[in-house]
């Protein structure tokens, strides 16, 4: 399929031999030709890492200063105290058995779940409904949690999960195109030094090999490494 009009005209704005200082390559996508829709920002980093080895199979969780610009619809497993808290904090369902069955039956509007540690046992029949779909509470991604009140109210403010994928790329939502420029750099920079802060001690040579930033519907825009503080390689 060929490339629309408009992603053609944003790609003859880009050089590309060329890297760019974050804050010209924010203003050059925020310069895009504008869509119908508020696209979504992604920023993807290259690592050198080998998935395959579990110590290198990178995941987890950053907050972003700013958000994302969605609404993160979260459900909560949960009973008793923590399931009120949930609620409170706004949590979109709330529930122990009765959830469980709910979601077994099919209904999956939410974006994100957690749960509290005593409700996992239960959780592994929906194991095949939510894990596919990167939904299952998970240690890793820190979405279980005795204190779930501040928890729900961390995602729906702006924590993203990150997972690394079979070619060593991160990629991460970062914003909208309608959001400030130093809103957008900001958010870019909490998820470029989470994944330096992460670096496996087995990873060799080059660590973090580019990062490319892109809109929903527009080309990549590749940025300067230098302005960066990257860990050396081995």
């Amino acid at each position: 399929m060929g490339k629309s009009k408009r992603f053609e005209e944003a790609s003859k704005q880009i050089d590309r031999e060329s890297t760019y200082a974050l804050e010209d390559a924010v203003k050059l996508l925020r310069n895009f030709p504008k869509t119908k829709f508020d696209q979504t920002v992604d920023l993807a980093i290259k690592l050198g890492v080998d998935p395959r080895q579990p110590d290198q199979n990178l995941r987890g969780t950053v907050d972003l200063p700013h958000g994302t610009g969605n609404n993160v619809r979260v459900v909560a497993f949960a009973e008793g105290e923590q399931a009120r808290a949930a609620e409170t904090a706004g949590a979109v369902a709330v529930g122990g058995d009765d959830l469980i069955a709910r979601v077994q039956g099919g209904w999956l509007e939410f974006d994100a779940a957690v749960a509290t540690p005593d409700l996992m046992p239960r959780l592994g029949r929906l194991g095949r409904v939510l894990g596919p779909r990167g939904l299952m509470p998970n240690p890793r991604t820190g979405t279980i949690s005795t204190d779930l009140g501040p928890l729900v109210k961390a995602i729906q403010g702006g924590r993203i999960d990150y997972r690394v994928d079979k070619g060593g790329i991160i990629h991460a939502p970062v914003g909208k195109v309608s959001f400030e420029e130093g809103q957008l750099t900001e958010n870019i920079r909490a998820v470029v030094n989470q994944m330096n802060r992460i670096k496996p001690a087995a990873a060799k040579g080059r660590y973090i090999q580019s990062v490319t930033l892109s809109p929903t519907m527009g080309p990549g825009i590749r940025l300067d490494l230098a302005q960066f503080s990257i860990s050396a390689g081995a």
